[in-house]
């Protein structure tokens, strides 16, 4: 049996003898589903897209026999272990203290923060978690945890699941839709076409090698920001069935991806403002359901500075959004002026 960690024996302590207003069959049964727990840390970031979860809030994640749970000061939130399907491990190197590192070393003279820069920095560990929920629809969720904890996560996602099993398949790069197989769902519709909805197709990633949360990071905010978009109505994840139709499917291929390194830019001084920034170029193409092409276009990122990984994928998603609604209402005209 695979020993507690501590943060596992400090919840089981705290069930036991903090909350004495449980009965004693309850305190028991929650110290048990806690020992039970495949995988826990109490040092976890959540980053993106967990549901129900504020971005960048810090707390505690548990994998149970049944669930995955993240728990913070502003809640706690759970999905079904039997809808997970995939996780994966990344690590990278950053800044220590961030911001406040960076001006601090500014404060060193003699070009004492340059030598420090080589030195101030630490590994964390990324952790990424695909799901889906109850409708079909693909998520992704990014964790940053302690270094070289996310490998020992893995081991725990390994385990069998009580209820309906979920793999967890090595992370390769999904292959690409067809979209004519996209076109023949969509119009088998008919009538339940929902205007102004759209269904974001899962990026292809065969073209470039990126890491697991940088595509998870990308998908997510792609899809929350077609949400937030004036004029769009319903979107549709990747998989996801529901009672009506997308009218409209953008279609993303990734062409080129850089990572960057804040801790590379910091060792290089000013001429670090011009390397180690991250990259990511991509196509998209916006169908009707019919399959009709309203528009196609180039995309590009060049993000530096803190959370890249995060920032490159709403830089991304919010130029998205912006081609896209411009390339509706150009074919809305178009079809205006033909009728």
């Amino acid at each position: 049996m695979k020993p507690l960690s501590g943060a596992a024996i400090f919840l089981i302590l705290h069930t036991s003898l903090c909350i004495p207003n449980l009965s004693a069959e309850a305190r028991e049964a929650a110290a048990q589903q806690l020992s039970q727990a495949a995988w826990t840390s109490a040092h976890v970031q959540h980053v993106y897209g967990f549901p129900d979860a504020k971005p960048n809030k810090k707390g505690t994640l548990t994998l149970g026999a049944d669930t995955l749970t993240f728990s913070s000061k502003s809640g706690t939130t759970s999905i079904p272990r039997s809808l997970l399907t995939a996780a994966s491990a990344g690590n990278q190197r950053v800044e220590i203290w961030g911001v406040g590192g960076r001006i601090l070393r500014m404060t060193i003279p003699d070009g004492g923060g340059l030598a420090a820069a080589a030195f101030m920095h630490h590994r964390v560990d990324m952790l990424t978690v695909e799901f889906k929920d109850a409708h079909g629809g693909a998520h992704s969720a990014v964790f940053v945890l302690p270094a070289k904890q996310a490998e020992i996560a893995l081991s725990g996602f390994a385990l069998p699941a009580t209820r309906a099993a979920a793999s967890f398949p090595s992370q390769q790069p999904p292959s690409q839709k067809s979209a004519l197989s996209l076109v023949a769902s969509e119009t088998s519709c008919g009538t339940s076409v929902e205007r102004n909805s759209v269904l974001i197709s899962e990026p292809d990633w065969g073209r470039a090698e990126v890491p697991a949360a940088y595509r998870a990071l990308v998908y997510e905010h792609i899809v929350d920001r077609f949400r937030k978009t004036k004029d769009v109505g319903r979107v549709y994840r990747d998989g996801e069935q529901g009672a009506g139709c997308p009218q409209y499917i953008v279609h993303i291929s990734v062409m080129a991806f850089k990572q960057g390194s804040s801790v590379k830019r910091a060792a290089l001084g000013p001429i670090g403002f011009f390397v180690g920034t991250t990259q990511m170029k991509f196509d998209a193409t916006f169908t009707r359901a019919t399959g009709s092409v309203i528009g196609t276009e180039q995309i590009k990122a060049t993000i530096r500075g803190e959370s890249e990984s995060t920032n490159v994928a709403d830089h991304l998603a919010k130029s998205l959004a912006k081609r896209y609604t411009a390339a509706v209402e150009r074919s809305w005209k178009l079809t205006e002026a033909k009728s």
